[in-house]
């Protein structure tokens, strides 16, 4: 395979992958993970691992398959959705961004993995807009491993949280997580963008 072709994959996936990567916010996650479940066993932390990312791969995937086609029986077009879309990650960027202390959040049982760590924290509204997008814009090929591979990466986080958590500490986490919030707003206003020019043509 010609290297220009190979480049030509790689780009497209780092594409793919970024914005995923963004709008799942898995360090951004982390620290909320670790204060859920600081207190739980090592099984009972395995066990909302589990649920966690099961809960969250299996939503995700099912909006990649069947997203689109609630989409055409509601009447809205893919612009309209990019247009709805890049509105709500810039708003949900910007919340994340303006907000000084995380939300905290006392849920003692052992179905946080399922609501709220798998959803909304893992994948909430953010990441179903990014994925149907990237559908559109990427190919499904893409997107699905972008998706998975993210996934992936939660999964490895949050088996590592106690280990992380103590080197990035708790302004470490928080920094990247509003260095990330940061790239979500600007492909929130891209979306926007792509979505007005599709509709006026411009």
């Amino acid at each position: 395979m010609p290297w220009e072709s190979i480049g030509s994959i790689l780009q497209e996936f780092f594409l793919s992958f970024v914005p995923v990567f963004v709008a799942m916010d898995g360090i951004g996650t982390l620290p909320i993970f670790v204060g859920l479940t600081h207190n739980f066993s090592v099984d009972d932390k395995r066990k909302v691992i589990r649920d966690s990312v099961l809960t969250a791969f299996f939503a995700g995937i099912a909006f990649v398959l069947l997203g689109k086609g609630i989409l055409s029986f509601l009447g809205v077009t893919v612009a309209d959705f990019k247009i709805a879309g890049g509105v709500l990650l810039f708003i949900l960027a910007l919340n994340d961004l303006l907000q000084p202390v995380p939300k905290k959040r006392r849920m003692p049982h052992l179905t946080m993995g399922v609501v709220p760590i798998g959803i909304p924290l893992v994948v909430g509204p953010a990441v179903f807009t990014t994925l149907l997008i990237l559908i559109d814009t990427r190919g499904p090929l893409f997107t699905m491993a972008s998706f998975l591979l993210n996934v992936s990466i939660v999964w490895g986080l949050f088996r590592a949280s106690d280990w992380l958590y103590k080197r990035l500490g708790g302004g470490g986490a928080a920094a990247l997580s509003k260095v990330s919030s940061l790239f979500l707003a600007a492909i929130g206003v891209m979306m926007l963008r792509m979505g007005l020019q599709e509709i006026f043509h411009f």
